[in-house]
């Protein structure tokens, strides 16, 4: 599997990532019309996790990623939320693509 992985599903498209320097090993979100029905997490640390799910679902990706984008963890550089914003902002371009 690549980084990023995207199958519509009944008008709703999944997205698999791999998340890069975190916890988390995997990463899944449900988008339907640029808002997320859904976010999941393996690894990573449950209740933070669980709480970024509770705050992105019915959100937009766009507002989420500007929201995420850059936050890091301690002396990482990266963070679980700012995996999730390079993965929804992977999803976006790879969606640009597809309907260019």
């Amino acid at each position: 599997m690549s980084d990023l992985e995207i199958r519509n599903i009944d008008g709703v498209d999944v997205v698999r990532f791999l998340p890069q320097g975190v916890c988390s090993k995997v990463m899944e979100l449900r988008v339907k019309d640029d808002i997320i029905q859904s976010f999941e997490a393996v690894g990573g640390c449950s209740g933070n996790l669980q709480g970024i799910a509770r705050l992105v679902q019915g959100a937009n990706i766009h507002d989420v990623v500007s929201r995420l984008k850059g936050i890091p963890c301690g002396s990482r550089p990266t963070s679980c939320p700012d995996q999730l914003s390079i993965c929804i902002q992977a999803y976006i371009n790879e969606k640009a693509k597809i309907t260019a």
